[in-house]
C-alpha cells in the first residue's frame, strides 16, 4: 500500500485517483500510486513548519549525525535498493547499483555541512566596528523528483537542506515511488526526528500545490523543460526560490585524433546508458575530418548493434527497457519521422522488440543527421544514436551554441589545444573532454544553461548552501564603558 510519510508516520493518501506502477521489463502491476491532493501537500508541509524551530536550533554538528548513520544503512542496504530500482524503473542491476552510490555520495557530502556553513567574519571594517556574515535556514523546503533515478535525484536535495537545518518535504515520481520509500524507512531508522522529512505522492495537483504554498521556501525539480518551465514560473511567482532542471540535447564531437575505438565505446554508453533515460545522455555525435567520418560510423553501429536487450535482473542484460508503452511509442515516433527527413537508418533497433515482454527498444543508429531535423533538435530520451559531420570545430560549436538547450557537451580528442578552445567556447555549463557523461560528482554543483536549467543557484555541491540558506550580516560596535574597565 503506497502511503504518504508525514511527521514520522506512513499516512494514507486523500486523493481517489491512482496511477499503475508497471515493472517496464514484464508489463506487470506492482502496485498503484495515489495521486495526492493540496489536503496533502498541506498535511506534509504544516508537520515540517513545526518541527522547524526544534530542528534549526539543533547544531549543525548533530543535524549531520543522523546523515553518517543513514551512509552506513544505505551501503549495507545497496542492493536490495538497487533491485528495487530496476523493478520500477528498468534499468539494469548495474546502473541502479551505480545511481545507489551517487545517492550515498550526496549524503556523504551534505554530511561536511559544518564547514560548508561556515561563514565569515572581519575585524575593522571602520574604527572600532567588526562584520560578520552567517548562512541561516530559512523553512520548509520542497523536491519534486523524475522518475529516471528514483533514490539518486531526490539525493541531490533533501540530504543538503536537513543538514543546513531547514525541513523537508520529496515528492517522487508517482511512477517509481518505491525506492525512495525504502530510503525513507531508512532515514527513521537512522533517528531523524519526526517532522523534518516527509514524503507526498501524487501529480500534477501535488506539484501545483508545492508550487503555490505560502509556507514553502524554495523548490526544487528535475523533470522535462516543458515542465520544468511550469514549475519555476509558478513557483517563483508565489515568491519562492527555485531550481529547476530541464531537459537536454547533449552534442558530442569527435576529431580525426581522438583514440577511435575508445571515444566509439563512450559515446555509445552514454547515449544508451539506462535506455536514453537521462538528462546527461549524449545524443548527436559530430564527427570531423575524414578519420572520425570514417571510423565512428563503423564503430558505433558495431557496437549499438552488439548490446543485448532485456530484464536489468539478468546479469546478461546491457540495456532494460524504456519507462512505459507511451515512451516508447514517442520514441518510435521521432525515429520513423527522421527517416521521413532523409535519415539514414544504420542499425534498426525496432526490430524484433513487439515480440519481447514489456517496453523494450534496441539501440537505433541514424546516419545523416543535419541541424533541421527535429530529432536533431528535440530531447529523444531513448536509445536513438544519431550521426552527423561538421567541417571543422568551430562548426561544431555553432551547432552546439545553436540549440535551445544547455545541459552538457563531450569533445572526443588527443589536443590540449582544441579541448581548450572547445570548452571556452560552448555555451553548455557541463562540459566533457574524452568522458561520456560529465556529471559533476556531489562535492560539485551539478545544472546545465538556457532552457535546460530554469533558476540562479544550481543543485548539490557548495551551491547547496546558497539555496538552502539565507545569508545574514551582523555588523557590531561595542562602546567602551569606562566603569567596567
Amino acid at each position: 500500500m503506497i502511503k504518504n510519510y508525514i511527521n514520522g508516520q506512513w499516512t494514507a493518501s486523500t486523493g481517489t485517483d491512482h496511477v499503475d506502477i508497471i515493472n517496464p521489463a514484464t508489463g506487470e502491476l506492482i502496485d498503484q500510486t495515489p495521486m495526492g491532493t493540496a489536503t496533502d501537500v498541506d498535511a506534509a508541509v504544516q508537520a515540517a513548519k513545526a518541527a522547524f524551530p526544534a530542528w534549526r536550533q539543533t547544531p549543525v554538528i548533530d543535524r549531520v549525525q543522523p546523515l553518517f548513520r543513514l551512509k552506513t544503512l544505505l551501503e549495507a542496504n545497496a542492493d536490495d535498493l538497487a533491485r528495487q530500482i530496476t523493478l520500477e524503473h528498468g534499468k539494469t542491476l548495474a546502473e541502479a547499483k551505480g545511481s545507489v552510490r551517487r545517492g550515498i555520495q550526496m549524503v556523504e557530502t551534505a554530511c561536511a555541512m559544518p564547514s560548508m556553513m561556515m561563514g565569515d567574519i572581519l575585524e575593522d571594517i571602520a574604527p572600532g566596528i567588526d562584520s560578520q556574515s552567517i548562512r541561516r535556514p530559512m523553512g520548509v523546503f520542497a523536491c519534486i523528483a523524475p522518475f529516471n533515478f528514483p533514490a539518486m535525484v531526490p539525493m541531490w536535495f533533501w540530504p543538503f537542506a536537513i543538514a543546513a537545518g531547514n525541513t523537508f518535504v520529496v515528492k517522487p515520481s508517482e511512477r517509481v515511488p518505491l525506492t525512495q520509500m525504502r530510503v525513507f524507512d531508512l532515514m527513521a531508522e537512522a533517528g531523524l526526528p519526526d517532522g523534518v522529512l516527509n514524503m507526498v505522492h501524487g501529480g500534477k495537483q501535488a506539484v501545483d500545490a508545492i508550487c503555490a504554498h505560502p509556507d514553502i521556501q524554495g523548490v526544487s525539480f528535475v523533470g522535462s523543460t516543458p515542465v520544468a518551465k511550469h514549475v519555476y514560473v509558478s513557483a517563483a511567482q508565489a515568491g519562492k526560490r527555485v531550481q529547476s532542471l530541464g531537459g537536454a540535447k547533449n552534442f558530442m564531437v569527435v576529431l580525426s585524433d581522438a583514440v577511435m575505438d575508445k571515444a566509439a565505446e563512450t559515446a555509445l554508453e552514454s547515449i544508451i546508458g539506462c535506455a536514453g533515460e537521462r538528462c546527461m545522455a549524449g545524443s548527436v555525435i559530430i564527427n570531423i575530418g575524414d578519420e572520425a567520418r570514417r571510423q565512428i560510423p563503423e564503430l558505433v553501429a558495431a557496437k549499438a548493434g552488439a548490446i543485448r536487450v532485456g530484464d536489468g535482473l539478468s546479469p546478461d542484460t546491457d540495456m532494460g527497457p524504456v519507462i512505459s508503452q507511451a515512451s516508447k511509442d514517442r520514441i518510435l515516433g521521432m525515429i520513423q519521422r527522421a527517416l521521413d527527413e532523409g535519415a539514414e537508418l544504420l542499425v534498426d533497433g525496432r526490430d524484433g522488440v513487439d515480440e519481447m515482454p514489456g517496453y523494450f527498444l534496441k539501440p537505433t543508429v541514424l546516419g545523416n543527421i543535419r541541424p533541421e531535423m527535429e530529432i536533431a533538435r528535440e530531447e529523444v530520451f531513448g536509445p536513438v544514436v544519431m550521426l552527423a559531420e561538421a567541417d571543422s570545430l568551430d562548426a561544431s560549436i555553432d551547432w552546439i551554441n545553436n540549440s535551445p538547450y544547455g545541459n552538457t557537451c563531450t569533445l572526443f580528442t588527443t589536443s590540449g589545444a582544441a579541448a581548450r578552445h572547445f570548452s571556452y567556447a560552448v555555451e553548455p555549463a557541463m562540459v566533457g573532454i574524452n568522458i561520456g557523461v560529465p556529471a559533476p560528482m556531489a562535492f560539485f554543483s551539478f545544472g546545465g544553461s538556457k532552457q535546460s536549467f530554469f533558476g540562479d543557484i544550481r543543485a548539490h555541491g557548495r551551491a547547496s548552501v546558497d539555496f538552502y540558506t539565507q545569508s545574514m550580516v551582523t555588523i557590531h560596535r561595542w562602546l567602551k564603558d569606562s566603569s567596567i574597565w
